[in-house]
């Protein structure tokens, strides 16, 4: 099995890099493409690999079609709005499907976050703080606005077994192991990994039950609760753990890796467009 999936996500790496060249050019590769860019790749391969299914590319989802879906389950959900065109605009926008009944389904949603810069200034020989006079600045809090994107879809795929929604992680606020650099001046600086003044992964786990990282996490996990059976939707959280920059090749290949589980999830419901095309 373990080479089985060795051989599929060199497979999918490939597919990537291609598609890489085929929408940006071959000098693309070398240079900096965002989680939504690497969309556009993970879209163009899903059409490419899938040609009976019929998928589109979305960049926001409107507040009211979400209550609007928590409402069709269940009339006392979805209720509340008080901004008429309220969205969510993840970074890397929203890939669907047309299932078997014309009903648009969600298979991948993919953001980028960056937080702490830490790593970059040491090696500036910049110091920071009020005085100026410290190596590490304290982490801030904007990686939790996260939560309400993930909450949001959470909320419009309620239904669904799934969950194909990605988080990429880079910066040295984000670190699952202790590194050392070097400042211009030769003088090493250490970034323990589990300082609570400099790590964030925490502030992240509610989205994930405290779940591994770096894990496809797509399919829906069912605990059982005395006699009650409850599904729990995860988010796929992935960090370098090093505090460098993602590889826009591995992001999408990663990306590709989740929205086929999410196919496959659906299968049932792509059935016939799949075997009658």
């Amino acid at each position: 099995m373990m080479v089985k999936n060795q051989s599929t996500r060199l497979t999918d790496q490939h597919k990537i890099t291609q598609g890489v060249v085929g929408i940006f050019g071959t000098n693309a590769k070398n240079h900096d493409l965002s989680v939504g860019d690497m969309a556009q790749v993970v879209l163009q391969t899903l059409e490419d690999e899938y040609p009976s299914l019929h998928f589109r590319y979305r960049t926001k989802l409107l507040k009211s079609e979400i209550n609007q879906k928590l409402n069709n389950i269940d009339k006392y959900l979805g209720q509340s709005l008080f901004v008429k065109n309220a969205s969510i605009i993840p970074d890397g926008g929203l890939i669907e499907v047309m299932d078997d009944y014309d009903r648009w389904r969600v298979v991948l949603v993919a953001e980028a976050k960056y937080q702490g810069k830490d790593i970059e200034n040491i090696e500036n020989g910049q110091l920071v703080g009020s005085k100026n006079n410290q190596d590490l600045m304290a982490a801030g809090n904007a990686i939790e606005r996260s939560h309400k994107n993930i909450s949001e879809i959470a909320n419009f795929m309620i239904d669904e077994i799934h969950f194909p929604y990605v988080i990429f992680l880079e910066g040295s606020n984000f670190l699952t192991q202790t590194i050392k650099v070097t400042r211009p001046d030769g003088r090493v600086v250490t970034l323990q990994y589990d300082s609570g003044m400099l790590n964030r992964l925490d502030r992240l786990t509610a989205a994930n039950y405290g779940m591994p990282f770096n894990v496809n996490l797509c399919k829906n996990k069912i605990i059982h609760v005395d006699s009650q059976s409850i599904m729990l939707q995860a988010a796929s959280m992935y960090t370098t753990g090093d505090g460098s920059d993602w590889d826009p090749i591995d992001m999408g290949t990663i990306m590709l890796e989740v929205a086929k589980t999410a196919l496959q999830l659906l299968g049932k419901d792509l059935f016939r467009q799949i075997t009658t095309n």
